[in-house]
C-alpha cells in the first residue's frame, strides 16, 4: 500500500470518529441530529399573503408621488421603490375592449383567469371561479377585505363573491354572507365603506353578521378595541371620505390594515389579506392631483405596515400593484418641462370638500384661503366665482382641480381607464418568482401553487 493511500485512509477514519463522538458524548443519532439541523434553518414556507391593490395606481401616479413626498427631490424613493420586481399587463378578455376595468381586472388578479369587463370572479358563461381568498379560506386560513371604496365594490367583491355584473352590489352583499366555505363564512375580516349595500329594506347584513358571531363596528376606537378575530367594519354609507377629508372618528387604510393583521394572525394556520386603495381610481376619473397624492400616501402607509408585519414574521409574502391606471396622468404637462408639487401640497383638503363647503353658504374667497395656501389670482378666482354661481358642485369642483393642475403642470388625457402596463412590487418567501413583464393572471396562480402545497 502506498504511503499516499494509507495517509487517506488515516483521516477518513479520524473523520468517522469524529462524527460517531458527537453522537456519542451528545446522545444524539444521526436522525436526531439532522432534525436540529433542520430546526436551526429558517423557514421558507409562505404561511400568510398579503395583496395589497392600488386602484388606478399606474405609474405616473408613483412619479408624482415621489416628487410630493420629497418636496420635488426625485432622487429619493418611496416605500414601493426598494420592492419593485416588475409589471402587469391589463387587458381584459373582451371582444368589445381591449381597456379593462376593475372588475376584470379584479378577477384575474383573485382568480388567476381572464374575463370580461363587469365580471366578478365569473366566466364568459356565469360560471363561478374559484379565488385565492376562497381557497386560503379551504385551507384553514383566515381571510380579510380591507378598502376605502364600498366593500361591494368591483375589487374586494372579486375577491369574496360571484356576480354576472359588478352593479348588482346588493347581491353581492348578500354573497358575503350567503356563500361559504363548508360551513364557514368565507371572509372573516371585512373593514370598509358601503353600508348601503348591508343594511336595505328587504335584509339587514349587519345584524346577521352579528347573530353570526361577528363584531359590527363603525368607527375606528371600537375597530381598534375589537379582540374578536371576526369583524365586520362598516365606516361610510358609500366609500369612506378621501384620506385628506375624513375626521378622526374613520379609520385611515393603515388602521384598518393593521388592525386586520392583527386579528387574522392569531390564526396559527396563516391568513389571506387583500387591501385596496381604493380612491385613487376615483382621483384619476375627477382629474383630482390633490385627492391622487393623499390617497397615494394613504395607500404607502398601508403597504408599509404590511412590509413591517412581513419582515417580523418571516413567512409572508406581500404583493403590492394596480389592477389599471386612471386619467392618462401625465407627470409635466402643458410643454412645461416641469411638475410642481407646491400648488399640490398648498391644499388642506380636497377641491370637492372645498367646493361643498361653497355650496353650503361658505364664500369662495374665505373658502380658499382657509384651505389653500396658494396666492390665487383675480383670474383664478374670477374663474372659481363664476363656478360658484351656479351652485353646482361638480362644477365648482372642476374649477379649483383646473387651477392646481395649471399651476402643477399636471396633465389628463381621458376620464376613463388607460392600457398601460403597471408597477409589480413583492417582498417575503417566493418573491423572487414573481419578477419581469407579468399578465395580471399570473400572481393568483402563483398564490394558487403556494396554497397547493400547504
Amino acid at each position: 500500500m502506498s504511503v499516499m493511500k494509507s495517509s487517506k485512509m488515516k483521516m477518513a477514519a479520524v473523520a468517522v470518529a469524529s462524527v460517531l463522538s458527537v453522537g456519542i458524548f451528545t446522545g444524539m443519532d444521526f436522525g436526531q441530529a439532522d432534525k436540529a439541523e433542520a430546526k436551526k434553518k429558517p423557514k421558507n414556507d409562505v404561511q400568510n399573503v398579503i395583496v395589497l391593490i392600488g386602484d388606478g395606481m399606474g405609474t405616473p401616479y408613483l412619479s408624482s408621488y415621489r416628487s410630493f413626498k420629497h418636496n420635488g427631490d426625485l432622487s429619493k424613493q418611496t416605500a414601493f421603490d426598494p420592492y419593485l420586481t416588475g409589471m402587469h399587463k391589463t387587458y381584459p378578455d373582451d371582444s368589445k375592449s381591449n381597456i379593462t376595468d376593475s372588475a376584470a381586472a379584479g378577477t384575474a388578479m383573485a382568480t388567476g383567469q381572464k374575463t370580461y369587463n363587469n365580471a366578478i370572479s365569473v366566466d364568459e358563461n356565469g360560471k363561478k371561479l374559484n379565488t385565492v381568498l376562497e381557497e386560503a379560506k379551504r385551507k384553514g386560513k383566515s381571510t380579510g377585505l380591507v378598502v376605502t371604496s364600498e366593500l361591494t365594490n368591483a375589487t374586494p367583491a372579486a375577491y369574496a363573491a360571484h356576480d354576472v355584473s359588478r352593479k348588482n352590489t346588493a347581491a353581492i352583499a348578500d354573497d358575503f354572507f350567503d356563500e361559504k366555505i363548508g360551513k364557514n363564512h368565507k371572509v372573516d375580516v371585512m373593514l370598509g365603506g358601503g353600508l348601503v349595500d348591508f343594511v336595505r329594506k328587504d335584509r339587514d347584513l349587519t345584524k346577521e353578521f352579528k347573530k353570526a358571531g361577528y363584531t359590527y363596528v363603525t368607527n375606528k376606537k371600537d375597530m381598534q378595541k375589537n379582540k374578536n378575530q371576526k369583524v365586520l367594519g362598516i365606516f361610510a354609507d358609500g366609500g369612506l371620505d378621501k384620506a385628506i377629508d375624513r375626521d378622526k372618528q374613520t379609520p385611515s387604510l393603515q388602521d384598518m390594515t393593521s388592525s386586520a393583521i392583527k386579528q387574522l394572525s392569531k390564526n396559527k394556520n396563516g391568513f389571506f389579506l387583500m387591501v385596496e386603495g381604493s380612491q385613487i381610481d376615483w382621483a384619476g376619473h375627477d382629474h383630482d392631483v390633490v385627492s391622487a397624492m393623499s390617497e397615494m400616501q394613504d395607500f404607502e402607509k398601508a403597504f408599509e405596515e404590511a412590509i413591517r408585519f412581513a419582515k417580523k414574521d418571516k413567512n409572508t409574502l406581500v404583493i403590492a400593484t394596480a389592477d389599471h391606471s386612471t386619467g392618462g396622468l401625465s407627470f409635466g404637462a402643458d410643454g412645461s418641462g416641469n411638475w410642481d408639487y407646491k400648488p399640490v401640497k398648498a391644499a388642506k383638503k380636497t377641491p370637492d370638500f372645498i367646493a361643498n363647503k361653497i355650496v353650503n353658504g361658505m364664500a369662495v374667497q374665505s373658502a380658499l384661503t382657509k384651505y389653500i395656501d396658494l396666492d390665487f389670482t383675480k383670474e383664478e378666482i374670477a374663474s372659481i366665482q363664476k363656478a360658484a354661481e351656479t351652485k353646482d358642485v361638480v362644477k365648482i369642483d372642476d374649477a379649483i382641480e383646473d387651477v392646481i393642475n395649471k399651476r402643477s403642470h399636471t396633465g389628463w388625457t381621458t376620464s376613463g381607464h388607460t392600457g398601460d402596463d403597471v408597477p409589480f412590487f413583492a417582498y417575503g418567501p417566493s418573491s423572487e418568482k414573481l419578477t419581469g413583464l407579468m399578465e395580471n393572471t399570473d400572481q393568483a396562480k402563483h398564490i394558487f401553487k403556494l396554497l397547493k402545497n400547504q
